[in-house]
């Protein structure tokens, strides 16, 4: 007992003030996250639009984020983290609430697109800042740390939110709006560079160095991660409904199954890290995750479905999702340096978003079309072979001035 206590006090331990302050500011950004999880149903059933035009709106916003991720990627780099933080919270937080008072589709879908943008141009700065509030030996922990602070949040507007908007969608928008000008309100008090010695005063210029979109082992990179996201992204589009249709689960049950996935990671993510993170074996530990989550997926094909089974899936997910995201944070922020932190971060949000676009898209299509048994043969073929693309970023040389892969 005393082993697992001491495992924990040193997994937390370690990390800068900043660290934990701007997780404290994500944790605040992220409870009030309540708008885009019911977008959906706000369009269709408060404002009576069809589900096509809902789905619309859905891949504006879309759009949206892969512009805002490479857009605050660049702007970091030439502003600073600190201010496109703020930024990003601020102007974010308005929009949440203008969007709200948009009665028109043409003006709902432009808001929805601006608002991306603003949002989403938070996520390249913001993983800047953790890479400033880090060192070599913590980074890894200080992303999932960050993860922690996010999926709690998530968890908690995801609850609020339903209950809000079963009596007022309008509110929502104006408590992500609220929250996110508190967020902005509260980094501004605790990590503005007069508060806090950890935030640069001052931006560094840029040097001539590797632009991320010149690094071909990194857009190597990129392209796997949009492949995994759309492999993973299945989780909260196409398996529900599956658990839904095909396994004849209750609603409480797949929200429960589904909490597992943030309870694991809140109680287990941070330990596993700090054992893994030693070893210096980041690529491989991105593989195995990667097949473990699609392997998450094909068991359904493999084995009779019960309710022992989903919950077997969703610990094996859980298990290649805390092996491989923190990890892959990792990767990319070893091939940077403090001029070029933003592109890099922007390209990789912009992965994610575009992969958020793509494969719920997709996978819903592939269901309907073909049968869930092939979209989850094809997300487990897919999942080996980026499985074993992410091996090859191992025998890639690296550029000059970085470090090789491990």
């Amino acid at each position: 007992m005393n082993r697992v206590i001491n495992l924990y006090k040193n997994a937390y331990s370690g990390l800068s003030p900043a660290m934990w302050w701007l997780s404290v500011v994500m944790l605040v950004n992220r409870a009030g996250t309540m708008v885009v999880p019911f977008m959906t149903l706000y369009l269709t059933q408060a404002k009576h639009y069809s589900i096509g035009k809902a789905g619309l709106v859905m891949s504006i916003f879309g759009m949206g984020a892969v512009c805002g991720g490479v857009l605050g990627g660049k702007l970091t780099d030439k502003f600073g983290f600190y201010n496109i933080q703020l930024s990003a919270l601020l102007c974010g937080g308005v929009m949440f609430i203008v969007l709200g008072q948009m009665s028109n589709f043409t003006a709902i879908c432009i808001c929805t697109f601006i608002l991306a943008v603003l949002n989403e141009s938070f996520r390249p700065a913001n993983a800047t800042a953790v890479a400033e509030y880090s060192n070599e030996q913590n980074r890894t922990r200080c992303y999932s740390l960050n993860r922690l602070s996010i999926n709690l949040g998530w968890a908690t507007g995801g609850a609020i939110g339903g209950i809000i908007a079963s009596k007022n969608y309008q509110a929502l928008f104006w408590i992500d709006g609220i929250t996110n000008i508190g967020a902005a309100l509260l980094l501004r008090a605790v990590l503005s560079p007069g508060k806090n010695s950890q935030t640069p005063k001052h931006i560094v210029p840029a040097k001539t160095t590797q632009p991320a979109y010149k690094d071909k082992k990194y857009l190597f990179f990129v392209m796997l991660t949009v492949l995994y996201g759309m492999c993973f992204f299945q989780l909260f589009s196409t398996q529900p409904v599956f658990f839904r249709e095909q396994l004849n689960l209750t609603p409480v049950f797949i929200g429960t199954i589904m909490a597992v996935n943030g309870i694991m990671i809140a109680l287990f993510e941070m330990a596993i890290v700090f054992v893994l993170e030693r070893r210096q074996k980041n690529i491989l530990y991105i593989s195995v995750g990667t097949v473990l989550v699609g392997l998450s997926f094909s068991v359904f094909n493999m084995l009779p479905g019960t309710k022992l089974l989903v919950l077997f899936s969703m610990v094996i997910m859980t298990v290649g999702e805390i092996l491989s995201m923190p990890f892959m944070n990792s990767f990319w922020i070893s091939r940077t340096n403090q001029s070029n932190r933003g592109q890099y971060a922007g390209l990789y949000t912009a992965a994610w978003s575009t992969a958020q676009v793509l494969g719920p898209y997709l996978g819903a299509q592939v269901a309907e079309h073909y049968g869930f048994s092939m979209l989850w043969w094809l997300v487990g073929m897919g999942s080996v072979i980026t499985a074993g693309g992410f091996l090859q970023l191992r025998q890639k040389p690296a550029p000059d001035g970085l470090p090789a892969a491990k």
